[in-house]
């Protein structure tokens, strides 16, 4: 999810899999029809997991989850419906029958994009970061066709990184399966646009599903509200993470992309699922993610293998543990954003107590960033 607690090791987990097609859920209003599903990749190689290192050879080197507002923008975003919990739209059917990437003979490719949330951090095994990725891969094998994994997410990654360094390398592995979920570290910079996060995302979106890539997309909670931070403080970055969310939707929809709804209260009130820092989950978080990516892509034929446990294997952390880490990583972190962050949280909270105080509330506030998010959807997706 999610903003970079620590500079982490970053791991290449291992893991297997294969796929197949979903039923599409009935498109909201304005969203482009449902493209027919796409084939499942033949299978047959043998079920070991193959585990790709990260540098390729010859490679340069998102409180409320609001769905999408496609090519027509409403004028009211309060007015886009807001179901979208499951999956999205099913991708086309490709020319010649499969995804372009897919060859009979090798391994289902399996690459996965983003920071922190998709990295693993907060999921230790064997002294590396493993994550829902690593554990949804395992479920992705079939009897005798295992996957070929290449995790790219890296803690604090921007979706600048996505779509500059890590995008290139993830086309060069020529994926069947690709996830792509960043967005929460942008709305933690001073420097947060969600018109450039939005064409950021929609260019590494197009290049995946141009090269055959069935999407894996996710939004995610605020991390002001998980943080438990004061209103004024907190409502500036729910506004953000709404609009990042809104921009994934957009494109979960657009590309046919397999969602998985993490913003809601379930999920975000559950503190079992999160590690101390609140910012990432534990082991029984990922494996909470890996297990709903893992249903989604079975019901579209693209999961054969048997789900992750729900129950973590790992002993929890203990208090000292949790305590030595949020004084290590999470210092850092909370200096880095004192850097860079805070002193525009600040205006922005005192933009909020002006409201209050002459009393217009935070309806002026919403409204110019509706706005800023129309105006970024209408660009991105009018194209």
């Amino acid at each position: 999810m999610t903003p970079e607690t620590a500079e982490a090791e970053s791991g290449a987990s291992t893991a297997a899999t294969a796929p197949g097609p979903l039923p599409a859920p009935p498109p909201a209003p304005g969203a482009p029809p449902a493209r027919p599903a796409a084939p499942p990749v033949p299978s047959c190689v043998p079920a070991a997991l193959s585990v790709v290192p990260a540098a390729l050879s010859g490679s340069p080197p998102v409180p409320s989850c609001d769905p999408p507002v496609l090519s027509s923008v409403p004028a009211d975003l309060s007015s886009v419906p807001a179901d979208l919990s499951a999956a999205s739209a099913v991708p086309a059917a490709r020319d010649g029958g499969g995804p372009v990437g897919a060859d009979d003979a090798g391994p289902l490719r399996f690459v996965v994009l983003g920071d922190s949330f998709s990295e693993g951090v907060g999921d230790r095994a064997e002294g590396v970061w493993r994550g829902w990725a690593a554990l949804l891969a395992e479920g992705l094998a079939t009897g005798c066709r295992g996957p070929a994994f290449l995790n790219l997410a890296v803690s604090g990654a921007l979706s600048a990184d996505v779509a500059d360094t890590q995008a290139p390398r993830a086309l060069a592995f020529r994926p069947h399966l690709a996830s792509v979920v960043v967005g929460v570290n942008d709305t933690l910079r001073r420097t947060f646009d969600i018109a450039l996060l939005a064409r950021r995302l929609d260019r590494v979106c197009a290049d995946l599903d141009a090269v055959g890539a069935v999407l894996l997309t996710a939004c995610l909670p605020d991390p002001g509200r998980m943080l438990g931070l004061p209103p004024p403080l907190a409502r500036p970055l729910a506004r953000r993470q709404r609009s990042v969310n809104a921009v994934v939707h957009a494109l979960t929809a657009r590309y046919g992309a397999v969602h998985l709804h993490l913003a809601d209260p379930a999920w975000t009130e559950d503190r079992a699922l999160w590690s101390a820092d609140r910012l990432h989950p534990g082991e029984r978080g990922h494996r909470a993610v890996a297990g709903g990516f893992h249903r989604l892509l079975a019901a579209r034929g693209l999961a054969h293998g048997a789900p992750p446990s729900p129950e973590p294997l790992q002993p929890p952390p203990t208090r000292t543990e949790a305590l030595l880490r949020l004084a290590t990583a999470g210092t850092g972190w909370v200096l880095r954003r004192s850097r860079d962050l805070l002193p525009q949280l600040l205006l922005l909270a005192g933009a909020e107590l002006r409201h209050w105080a002459d009393g217009t509330g935070t309806g002026p506030l919403d409204a110019r960033a509706d706005d800023a998010l129309a105006a970024a959807l209408a660009a991105t997706m009018g194209r």
